[in-house]
């Protein structure tokens, strides 16, 4: 029997080591190299073959997972990618989709264990959870907010002014203030400071 390779790129080490335990202990698959980086992993793809890559997409340096994983398809299409995360950023499946990222896995909600993940998405499926995961915001829930105050949220997070905001979505500055108005009484929160901060470090809005 011909073992599939995987790669594994994650930053953090307990992931990383369960990913890798997980593969040396399937019969049917074979650890091609395990990294802490996302560049690594794109230098393994350019220069060696693996057949599946499990990419975690927030590094805390450099390259993110994401922008591996366009790198990766360009260099070697054939090769199936997973996507896993702990946060529950609301773009992050479009994004993976429009990647073309065949597999997506939240690692604090586990729908069903990597290893099986690993084998459908090996045998042609592309898997992806319904929905992300419902955080809270303050007294607020994630699903709480509309798509507009979302992408709002994500600016405000990026550090873009009401009329930064106001320009890029083609709205009025009072249209933009009422949407941060709107999200700060959801949330019970004193500032528009204190939203884009709180929703930043609960990974509910990453900026690129």
């Amino acid at each position: 029997m011909t073992k599939k390779r995987v790669l594994i790129a994650d930053d953090f080490l307990m992931s990383r080591q369960v990913f890798e335990k997980a593969i040396e202990e399937a019969e049917d698959l074979e650890l091609a190299g395990s990294f802490p980086s996302a560049e690594e992993a794109v230098d393994f793809a350019r220069n060696k073959y693996a057949d599946l890559v499990i990419l975690d997409i927030v590094m805390t340096e450099g390259m993110n997972g994401l922008s591996a994983a366009k790198r990766i398809k360009d260099i070697r299409p054939e090769t199936k990618v997973i996507m896993v995360t702990s946060m529950p950023e609301v773009s992050y499946m479009e994004r993976a989709k429009e990647t073309g990222v065949e597999s997506f896995w939240y690692k604090e909600v586990q729908e069903q264990p990597i290893i099986d993940l690993i084998r459908r998405t090996l045998d042609g499926e592309s898997i992806y959870p319904e929905n992300a995961p419902v955080v809270n915001l303050g007294n607020a829930l994630s699903t709480e907010f509309t798509e507009r105050e979302t992408q709002i949220l994500r600016e405000l997070v990026d550090g873009c002014s009401n009329k930064e905001i106001a320009e890029k979505f083609d709205i009025s500055e009072r249209t933009v203030k009422m949407h941060i108005t709107s999200m700060i009484q959801k949330t019970g929160f004193r500032s528009r400071l204190e939203l884009a901060v709180k929703a930043r470090t609960g990974g509910l809005v990453i900026p690129d």
